[in-house]
């Protein structure tokens, strides 16, 4: 594995490059739903399927090995990936959205869509959105929804000019399409509950929605958005934003897929998102337009237990690649996800870097590739990769922060992690909130340790917590965190306000004064 070691790095929101690149890429960016690092074959020779598409990014670009999501779970990470700031600033401190929730992106926050879309850039979302979405409104319950009226605060309000996909998991009602900001049809019908793994839960269906056609819908949109693209020819570069609503469940791997790897259906349905992210790399080549479009891939946080996690260990599978915990957990596994980006002439080609970076560095890596400085009020805890994306000694330049389900706290420096909670803060043993889907058993964290201490160079599976053994690392690391909650950002610039009141979470900083 090739190390990229630290030198230094530049934050985008203190100083920017002094001029834009002569032409500004394309960026094509895919977030697979509930996928694992272990569920890509060129990130886990022990992989029982193979993934040839993914694996031809990997060998035609570079693939982070220490990359995460900002939380276990799918709003948070998004939110925290589209604003660059973290999603505990925000109202939301814990949990997730559902089909029918408001709109969560504040008025006026600016989105790297809409950062991208001010200097120039064609803008399009294709999936699965789950932040939220303002419905006009029949009456108080939250499914009174008038679906012959457009939404408010959808992602046309945020950046993007064009939005096909679905409002939240495609496990939760509203199953309807949705276009720009309306619906395409009205629910004329109801769908009951399913359990796992085809598990979702009961509620109202379009005559025109089949779960089934999901994830090759959102392919073929996708592509007729590069398709329309390349044939405007008016000189705009595009950001593609594609969320997809896969592997996550309802895992409905669908005709030649179905029994294709013969390992699970789990298996089967990353066999088929491979293959449609496969066609995604063909319209580039298609239209020429790969030699100047960045391709990110990455997943909004680990594997889903629910997808069938017992299933996968008869057969040898590990989701999460010797990390610990799955979905929800602020262990490893819970949000360190596969990470693998393109870039022909920038980016070194069959490369790998163990650096750690985060999706929220996604904004502040775009400002400093347009040579844009960032207002002191965006992206507040992004920092640019662009210097790792070329290959450079560039190593992030802030902590990194990590969030479970039950809204608990991770810090990353270097080696070390420091958890701010005795259990996993999500689904995994010990917890308190074990998943209805998991044979884990409720735990009494008050038996446990304060907080967990883990050197993810010598212990990557955070086997051994040595809070008690490093206290003064414990204490730097807690100290850290309590400064970048009150200052309202982790990286430099002028302080700024927290939403949404105080944390439940947060009992802990009285002892990091």
């Amino acid at each position: 594995m090739k190390t990229l070691l630290a030198l230094s790095a530049l934050l985008v929101g203190a100083t920017a490059l002094s001029s834009a690149p002569a032409t500004k890429p394309n960026i094509l960016y895919i977030l697979a739903d509930d996928m694992g690092v272990g569920d890509v074959s060129a990130l886990n020779p022990q992989s029982a399927w193979k993934t040839p598409h993914l694996d031809r990014l990997a060998r035609e670009g570079m693939a982070f090995t220490d990359a995460h999501s900002a939380s276990g779970v799918c709003t948070p990470s998004r939110y925290t990936l589209l604003t660059g700031r973290y999603s505990w600033r925000s109202k939301m401190k814990k949990g997730v959205l559902q089909g029918y929730s408001p709109a969560l992106l504040e008025p006026g926050r600016v989105t790297v869509a809409e950062f991208l879309r001010r200097q120039g850039y064609a803008t399009a979302a294709v999936g699965k959105w789950h932040l939220g979405l303002d419905w006009a409104k029949t009456g108080p319950q939250p499914e009174d929804v008038d679906f012959t009226k457009p939404f408010a605060n959808g992602p046309r309000a945020h950046g993007f000019e064009r939005f096909f996909g679905i409002s939240a998991s495609l496990d939760m009602p509203p199953y309807v399409w949705l276009r720009d900001d309306r619906a395409t049809s009205v629910p004329t019908g109801t769908i009951g509950d399913s359990p796992a793994p085809k598990l979702w839960r009961g509620g109202p269906i379009a005559a025109d929605f089949k779960m089934e056609d999901v994830q090759t819908r959102f392919t073929d949109e996708s592509i007729a958005f590069i398709d329309a693209h390349a044939a405007a020819r008016d000189g705009r570069p595009f950001f593609l934003y594609v969320p997809l609503a896969s592997p996550h469940t309802p895992v409905l791997p669908t005709g030649k897929f179905d029994g294709l790897t013969r390992t699970t259906p789990y298996g089967d349905f990353v066999a088929q998102v491979d293959a449609d992210i496969g066609r995604l790399l063909a319209a580039l080549d298609r239209h020429g337009l790969a030699s100047n479009t960045l391709v990110i891939f990455t997943a909004d946080n680990g594997f889903a237990p629910p997808g069938g996690l017992e299933a996968l260990k008869k057969i040898g599978h590990d989701p999460s690649a010797g990390f610990r915990g799955y979905k929800a957990d602020v262990f490893e596994g819970g949000h360190r996800v596969p990470f693998l980006a393109r870039w022909p002439g920038v980016t070194p080609a069959g490369t790998r870097c163990a650096e750690t970076i985060g999706q929220l560095d996604l904004f502040a890596t775009c400002a400093e590739i347009l040579g844009a400085k960032l207002p002191a009020d965006t992206a507040e805890d992004s920092v640019s990769f662009l210097g790792l994306l070329r290959g450079q000694n560039a190593p992030r330049a802030a902590s990194l922060v990590n969030h479970s389900a039950d809204g608990e706290f991770a810090i990353r420096d270097g080696k070390w992690k420091l958890i701010l909670h005795p259990g996993s803060g999500g689904w995994s043993a010990p917890t308190a909130t074990p998943s209805q889907w998991l044979p884990v058993p409720k735990a009494d964290l008050s038996k446990l340790p304060p907080f967990q201490l883990y050197d993810l160079a010598a212990d990557p599976a955070e086997t051994k917590n040595l809070a008690a053994v490093h206290r003064e690392v414990v204490q730097r690391l807690g100290r850290a965190m309590r400064e970048l909650i009150e200052r309202g950002r982790s990286t430099p610039g002028a302080p700024q306000a927290n939403a949404g009141g105080p944390w439940p979470q947060t009992a802990w900083m009285e002892k990091f004064k």
